[in-house]
């Protein structure tokens, strides 16, 4: 059964905000992918100002993804009130996406992905929970993770 607790959110501390992330973007714009880093930019939701936030870009069976290990970020939320509408940046390369948010159900396959490529950098957020997890472990832990699956506009 999924956690009927509400959606969390992890945020960062002062040196994954101030170096960690801020290095992570330099290096994706200048070209660079850290382990399928890019930047995500998104319309913030009441400015309507560009965001700009590192993520990991996943691909499963020829499909991209974004997983927010952290829970419902401020990037999850931009995404979903622009309608899925983003932008992922790769240097001077810039592809612009639809997301679809993925039930709790489709993130299994997705999730256990995630964790067996970033586990080193974010398994601290899944609770324990790790690639060689059953099905059911994956699931119950979820709900607390936006999923997205992107297509080309």
């Amino acid at each position: 059964m999924a956690d009927p607790s509400p959606p969390a959110y992890r945020a960062p501390g002062v040196v994954t905000r101030h170096v960690v992330n801020r290095l992570v973007v330099g290096l994706t714009r200048l070209g660079v992918s850290v382990w399928g880093s890019r930047v995500l930019e998104t319309r913030g939701r009441t400015t309507g100002l560009v965001r700009r936030t590192p993520v990991n870009l996943l691909v499963v069976e020829g499909r991209s993804y974004l997983v927010s290990p952290r829970g419902e970020g401020q990037w999850v939320r931009n995404v979903r009130a622009d309608g899925g509408r983003l932008v992922l940046l790769l240097g001077s390369h810039r592809r612009t996406y639809v997301a679809r948010e993925l039930s709790d159900d489709e993130k299994v396959p997705v999730l256990r992905a995630y964790l067996r490529r970033w586990r080193a950098e974010t398994g601290v957020f899944f609770g324990g929970v790790g690639p060689g997890s059953t099905d059911a472990e994956i699931a119950a832990i979820a709900g607390r993770h936006p999923v997205f699956e992107l297509s080309e506009r």
